[in-house]
């Protein structure tokens, strides 16, 4: 069969080993792995352009992360070897500030911020502090996110830092929120501002787009974007040995047992012919009154030093068919059903289902790397 029948929609019948649905970070990753072990991938991407939701793009010589801010972090060295062989990777360092009415604070939680917001100066009286705001729980095991953010730093910094963000990011009052949300919090008594405790950090420079497109450049790999999966599941189905999907588990069995809940995105950017914005790449916005949860100035991410900027603001939102999902909402009811879903993904014998919404668990992208390099050796040996 000719090559050129891959986009007319003949049947694709003995031309692959695998079909990969989604162009994102882990069906990239697995179709690259595949393809450097002789087999044959066809990956189809739904949106019109490839690497998912770490796309980014250039524009006015910044590249604009279209779908939030991605820093990589790792402290795996395994990891991190491995994705800076597709980039070289810039000494970024995740720094974000907060925005509570105006008054900026540092994130993480760290002696700047204790220092801000109480006055004092050192580790001690910081931690005094705390101890005399998170007594109002009596020594209680935190059972949601407002007691467990109340248990770590007490109830000022929840209070200004914390309640009214998180309730706009995941659209539930915090007091019904899981406490694992928060439990990784960085709180320091140290004067550092860097959010990540990992051992490797940086941004690619260049973007992230151009990771997936080396790792989609085989000849072993065709790559088709602007096609839904869905418009031809059933031959797809029938078509390939096996099928890795990325996309959302419960839509792939048409929502048997109902629907996931999934948390979605709403971004506005906006050309400014400034030179700096808010002289930071990541400012988070904590009070109610404030509609977006963050503005991200691109050029920051990558030192840039040109006469505009870009700037975006992002604003959370409950998903509803027809939205993009940008993350899942890992409550006890929503676990539970995802259990039931795998039962019948148990059940799918040539289908794979990874990534964030194929597993349903909110990776980082170091975490999406390491998954699918897991499934990659589940399907291939060491």
């Amino acid at each position: 069969m000719e090559k050129e029948e891959v986009a007319t929609g003949h049947t694709f019948f003995g031309m692959y080993d695998y079909l990969v649905v989604g162009a994102g970070l882990f069906g990239s990753v697995f179709a690259h792995e595949a393809a450097l072990k002789g087999k044959k991938v066809m990956v189809i991407e739904k949106r019109d352009h490839i690497a998912g939701n770490i796309y980014t793009k250039e524009v006015e010589g910044i590249q604009v992360h279209e779908y939030g801010a991605h820093i990589f972090h790792t402290s795996d060295k395994e990891i991190w070897d491995y994705v800076t062989q597709f980039a070289e990777f810039n000494r970024y360092t995740n720094s974000p500030v907060a925005n509570y009415k105006g008054e900026i604070y540092n994130l993480p939680f760290n002696m700047n911020t204790f220092n801000k917001l109480w006055g004092v100066v050192t580790p001690a009286e910081a931690q005094a502090k705390i101890d005399e705001q998170r007594a109002v729980l009596n020594s209680k095991i935190p059972e949601n996110l407002e007691e467990q953010a109340i248990s770590l730093v007490g109830t000022d910094i929840y209070e200004k830092l914390i309640k009214d963000y998180t309730e706009k990011q995941w659209g539930k009052p915090t007091t019904e929120l899981p406490a694992f949300i928060i439990r990784r919090l960085p709180v320091r008594l140290t004067y550092d501002n860097n959010y990540f405790n990992d051992t490797y950090q940086g941004i690619p420079i260049g973007g992230y787009t151009q990771i997936v497109e080396k790792m989609l450049a085989h000849e072993n790999i065709d790559v088709e974007t602007g096609i839904d999966f869905f418009d031809k599941k059933g031959e797809y189905l029938k078509s390939f040995p096996k099928i890795v999907f990325t996309g959302m588990i419960d839509q792939f069995f048409d929502y048997e047992f109902g629907e996931l809940e999934y948390r979605s995105l709403h971004f506005d950017t906006e050309i400014l012919n400034v030179e700096n914005y808010q002289g930071n790449a990541v400012v988070n916005y904590t009070d109610a009154e404030t509609p977006y949860t963050r503005i991200i100035e691109h050029k920051h991410f990558e030192f840039g030093m040109q006469d505009k900027t870009i700037i975006t603001k992002e604003y959370s939102k409950t998903w509803t068919r027809g939205d993009e999902p940008y993350y899942p909402v890992n409550n006890e009811r929503n676990n539970h059903l995802y259990k039931e879903y795998q039962k019948l993904a148990a059940k799918q014998k040539n289908v794979i289902f990874g990534g964030r919404l194929g597993q349903y668990c909110y990776y980082d992208m170091h975490q999406v790397i390491a998954a699918a390099l897991q499934c990659v050796k589940g399907e291939f040996g060491e």
